[in-house]
């Protein structure tokens, strides 16, 4: 009869993970809610004014040694371009290839420590994430990124913490030892940690993303050499710091910042890859993987590849469709943060019947966003995040400025003469299949296209071939049928589906998050298949009967 057991010992471990063994429920971080004169409101200004009057200095962290090397670079801040925020420098080839060798020495002392005992040390930074160090990640995460006070809030404590805590429950729970016992045999399958390194190569976009990809792997007894964003490197850094305050032994996570062709060129190389733990640009992804594959000849086992990257993400809206929730549904999707959300909302598909509704909606509460400081309180989005997204955001608007077959309804300018500011713009297109419909722009900009209502069905067939990504997507639709009709023929066009709420806003555990096509390996962050990914199972069988014989007895004569 199949039975679950657990050869973790609690002898060393705390008394909560002991719980989380038993069948202990993590639970999701409360968000607060920083109204004017509250406490974390008067907290969150005081530590947001002490680190934008400092510039951080972060280095290289290989092992226990902090490196800097070469040439001084910046990390400014996006609102305001002249304000340097944080100093580093880049780790060369030798410098990484010393970081690879320093995870392989620190590699079998922490495999072999419990599982209970690395899940006391992740819990234990989800606790100073979200209390001890809660504000700090918030300044860094909102000087460095122009993350407004909720999106900080909702990313760099609650979902971070959120992170760890379920991935410690996931791992004590659902990856538990499975065994089978006959009466002369017993087998069980064990989790068992990948041999060499991962790399966790990181986005600017959300500070939890980049904690959890290093996190993960070593939650699961892996080393990891971890690449943050250059644009997000502090807040990166504070979480990185928490990580080792909380117990995690030097060399098991090398915080490595890099240039990207350097590092993908030096970690592809090693014979110890194990793994590439990835969220960022499908270019990127393809060009790692094809690296990967060009030294297949060198690994000792077939590197495992963990992608995350971006999408094309929809609104469509039947005619049964509640208004005021496409409405307010499709402004938060498309436009918080900036749209610098892999989920974020980008194309919109509108039945002629309700057009004129839902755009005298969409442009009266345009009129009302404020684009500005994050420190503002009242500002709905902030600057984006480099010259680099300003110039490629701006391209697609000046596309749209001359297309015949494209009208901005809102919003359209740009100014970056003191931060990256983009206007939050509206363009409706005359041409479903207009690149501004099926390029990822990664701004605060979406299209509509306005279809006839007979038509609808035919909507779902465009919105599946317009795209090569299937990331997020949603559907507005009260009458059941329609619900049910686009379910199915929309269930390849996303990773993540939604009935009548908007594209993103996914929360750990309820709704694990990642797409297919190009928009990655759809592992699930969040999830607890997601951690099989950074296991390898030994199937073990002990025979208690001894054999006594070669030969079958259909054999005797």
């Amino acid at each position: 009869m199949p039975i679950v057991v657990c050869r973790y010992s609690t002898a060393n471990a705390g008394v909560r993970v002991a719980k989380y063994s038993e069948g202990y429920q993590a639970k999701n971080e409360p968000i607060y809610g920083y109204e004017k004169g509250s406490p974390e409101r008067l907290e969150l200004d005081e530590k947001l004014a002490q680190y934008s009057s400092t510039v951080h200095d972060v280095p290289i962290v290989i092992g226990d040694d902090e490196i800097r090397s070469g040439k001084t670079m910046h990390q400014v801040m996006p609102f305001d371009h002249q304000k340097t925020l944080a100093k580093y420098s880049y780790a060369d080839e030798k410098l990484i290839q010393q970081a690879i060798d320093v995870s392989q020495s620190a590699r079998r002392a922490w495999e072999a420590r419990p599982l209970l005992e690395r899940g006391e040390i992740i819990l234990k930074a989800a606790d100073l994430m979200t209390g001890k160090y809660r504000m700090d990640l918030m300044a860094a995460t909102m000087l460095g990124q122009a993350k407004t006070i909720i999106q900080g809030e909702i990313d760099a404590t609650c979902e971070l913490a959120d992170f760890y805590r379920f991935d410690v429950q996931f791992a004590l729970v659902t990856l538990v030892i499975t065994a089978t016992l006959t009466a002369s045999a017993s087998g069980s399958d064990s989790p068992v940690v990948l041999q060499g390194f991962w790399a966790a190569i990181a986005p600017f976009n959300f500070t939890a993303i980049s904690g959890h990809l290093a996190g993960a792997p070593a939650l699961m007894g892996n080393v990891v050499l971890w690449k943050p964003s250059d644009t997000s490197i502090l807040s990166s850094y504070v979480v990185f710091k928490i990580l080792r305050e909380a117990g995690l032994p030097p060399g098991v996570i090398n915080f490595v910042p890099a240039d990207g062709p350097v590092f993908g060129r030096t970690i592809t190389k090693s014979p110890h890859l194990a793994g590439i733990n990835f969220t960022g640009s499908t270019k990127t992804f393809h060009h790692l993987w094809q690296a990967v594959a060009e030294n297949i000849q060198t690994y000792r086992s077939y590197p495992r590849l963990i992608g995350e990257c971006g999408g094309k993400n929809f609104h469509f809206v039947h005619p049964s469709g509640d208004i005021d929730s496409v409405v307010n549904g499709t402004i938060r999707a498309a436009f918080e943060y900036g749209g610098q959300k892999c989920s974020a909302c980008s194309r919109l598909y509108v039945p002629r019947s309700k057009w004129a509704e839902i755009k005298e909606g969409l442009l009266a509460i345009h009129s009302q966003i404020k684009l500005g400081s994050p420190l503002e309180p009242d500002s709905f989005l902030s600057a984006v995040i480099d010259d680099k997204a300003f110039a490629r955001i701006k391209g697609y608007i000046q596309h749209a400025q001359t297309s015949p077959n494209l009208t901005i309804l809102a919003g359209g300018k740009c100014d970056d003469s003191k931060g990256y500011y983009v206007e939050p713009t509206i363009i409706e297109t005359t041409d479903p299949k207009d690149k501004i419909m099926s390029e990822e722009i990664f701004g605060p900009v979406f299209a509509v296209y306005v279809y006839e209502d007979a038509e609808y069905k035919n909507v779902f067939k465009l919105i599946d071939e317009t795209s090569a990504y299937a990331l997020t997507g949603a559907i507005y639709a009260e009458d059941p049928q329609v619900v049910e009709e686009a379910t199915e023929a929309l269930r390849f066009s996303t990773g993540n589906f939604y009935i009548n709420d908007k594209c993103t806003g996914s929360v750990i555990c309820q709704q694990p998050f990642g797409g297919a096509r190009k928009s990655g390996t759809n592992d699930k962050a969040g999830g607890p298949s997601y951690l099989l990914r950074f296991s390898s199972p030994v199937s073990v069988k002990e025979t208690s009967v001894p054999l006594r014989d070669w030969k079958y007895p259909y054999m005797q004569q």
